[in-house]
């Protein structure tokens, strides 16, 4: 059987647009000598109709044609997004530099001259088929990567959803707590939590592990599960002091991918109405009470000692304070106050304890909307959690 009678199965297409029959013909058998697919047009529109239709991995068009010229071919083929792949080479006597440089800007790849060489025909058209094939598997390639990056954002939008559902809800009645939760990511490093420890011990704490994403999230989450199901080691969830040096005996960064992070841990006693608290390298808690002098007096909760996980030896201490009717906490992560201004300087914690001392809203929306108004920043960059407890009047 000769080789023309052997059917190639999936045989590459080549396009030849050529208003010459016999420059047709002479294309035409010396390609299909190479077990190609031949489809021809005998000018411009109908070379773009074939195109269109057949999608073929090679043209080869003359430049000058009297409907629509080569490089008029050229250019609609390669606006094209299904066909801008297409391996174009355009034929031509011309020999001036400038016209070839016309040709690779409107789009062409290749040129092939007139008359034509078929050993040199033969040997670009097999140089174009591989830069083809080559900006085939590379599309294909970008397409893998990006049902992978969509499955991912699925997987992490899954992973940033049971996230927040550990997140407790609002509490309401004579103390009652709101939060916001604003990671910089779909996972961030902020997890925070509330409860009734029983009927009069309220348990409040929030921790920022270092990083960002999912691995600054599992951590955070494994000291939630941890807290919540009261299986710490060796604490006394009623003590943070006691809490926080339990955690530092687990966490300890060595063991856990060089990462440690920040906890402000308080117990809040409704009979006596005293807070006890510790804190790890975290930002102060603010507590706003009435005051008949000023009207309104802020503290800063804060005891110093290094984050979880720094440094093994690490000593946590308890601090007592009465907590006034009336009066509010405020608990957050330092990405609330680091933020970058439109002038390219940092907000910092002061700006924040004045902002909440002169506004008159206890809305949280209304306070983070005021913090980017102030700083002409429309998002934070860090991971931001807040939390407002109100200690209501007797």
């Amino acid at each position: 059987m000769s080789k023309n009678n052997i059917v190639l199965p999936n045989k590459t297409k080549i396009l030849i647009i050529d208003d010459d029959r016999i420059i047709q013909l002479i294309l035409k058998h010396a390609l299909q000598e190479q077990g190609y697919e031949i489809i021809l047009a005998t000018n411009g529109l109908q070379g773009i109709e074939q195109a269109y239709k057949h999608s073929p991995a090679l043209i080869i068009c003359d430049w000058q044609m009297d409907d629509v010229n080569g490089l008029e071919v050229c250019c609609k083929i390669k606006s094209e997004p299904s066909l801008a792949t297409t391996f174009f080479i355009l034929l031509t006597s011309r020999k001036a530099v400038e016209d070839r440089v016309e040709g690779l800007d409107t789009g062409a790849d290749d040129f092939l001259s007139k008359p034509i060489e078929i050993s040199e025909l033969n040997a670009r058209v097999r140089a174009g088929l591989r830069l083809y094939q080559m900006n085939q598997q590379l599309q294909n390639l970008a397409q893998d990567l990006q049902l992978q990056k969509h499955l991912l954002e699925a997987e992490l939008s899954e992973a940033a959803d049971y996230v927040k559902s550990l997140l407790p809800k609002p509490i309401s009645g004579l103390i009652s707590i709101n939060s916001r939760f604003l990671p910089s990511r779909q996972l961030g490093g902020d997890c925070f939590d509330y409860y009734w420890l029983d009927d009069n011990h309220l348990v409040i704490y929030l921790l920022d592990v270092s990083g960002h994403g999912l691995a600054a999230a599992l951590p955070s989450i494994s000291v939630h599960n941890l807290l919540r199901s009261h299986s710490l080691p060796d604490a006394n969830l009623y003590n943070p002091s006691e809490v926080l040096q339990g955690l530092n005996n687990v966490f300890q960064m060595d063991q856990q991918n060089s990462q440690y992070f920040t906890i402000w841990y308080g117990v809040f006693n409704r009979i006596s109405n005293k807070l006890t608290y510790a804190s790890a390298g975290h930002p102060p808690a603010l507590l706003m009470s009435p005051s008949s002098e000023s009207g309104l007096e802020v503290k800063q909760l804060v005891t110093r000692s290094l984050p979880i996980g720094a440094f093994a030896e690490a000593e946590y201490q308890n601090v007592v304070c009465d907590i006034q009717p009336g009066s509010r906490l405020y608990v957050f992560s330092d990405g609330v106050y680091e933020v970058e201004k439109s002038d390219g300087t940092m907000w910092n914690l002061s700006g924040f304890i004045n902002l909440l001392s002169q506004s008159s809203s206890t809305d949280l929306d209304e306070i983070l909307t005021a913090i980017k108004n102030l700083t002409g920043s429309q998002s934070f960059h860090d991971d931001c959690s807040l939390l407002e407890i109100n200690f209501g009047a007797k």
